[in-house]
């Protein structure tokens, strides 16, 4: 039977869950936040203290002790193997050149407030202009480059705030 999801205890500790694994809990719930889960008829009062959605973290306590515990489902897997994460576009704090070229137009300016998506610059390699876009909303901190500017692959293009 395969082993779908996995799931990480404090960083720590894996292990790997069928859905015949998830089957045989018996969950109740008991509050907003309260479950009474039973496992191999033993007991575990469950509360989930709080939760990250879009990082699949939950912080959870069970009787007295506190866990943190992260689920991957085969896609995030997948995703996880393959050398990319989940939504890591989010993080970005920087763009840098992803080739050599001309800068030929800005299209931002520090301190503006940006939308996912938005054009930030014009890069002009090998004759094609190449729109750099924002990879996410945010504030622009620096502007490192100036229109006319050559640039080397992996220099400092953007700063956000």
């Amino acid at each position: 039977m395969s082993k779908p999801y996995k799931v990480t205890v404090n960083g720590t500790y894996e292990y790997e869950l069928s859905e015949g694994d998830l089957d045989s809990l018996d969950v109740l719930k008991t509050s907003a936040s309260g479950y009474h889960v039973l496992k191999d008829n033993v007991p575990f009062p469950v509360e989930v203290i709080s939760v990250d959605f879009n990082r699949k973290v939950y912080k959870i306590k069970v009787r007295n002790d506190v866990y943190e515990v992260s689920l991957q489902n085969e896609l995030d897997q997948q995703i996880a193997r393959m050398g990319f994460s989940l939504g890591s576009a989010k993080n970005i704090t920087t763009i840098t050149a992803p080739m050599p070229g001309l800068i030929l137009e800005i299209k931002t300016r520090e301190g503006e407030e940006v939308k996912e998506d938005s054009p930030l610059l014009i890069l002009e390699a090998m004759k094609m202009e190449n729109v750099i876009t924002s990879p996410r909303e945010g504030i622009i901190k620096n502007v490192s480059v100036k229109v006319g500017e050559t640039v080397d692959k992996k220099q400092l293009l953007i700063t956000y705030a």
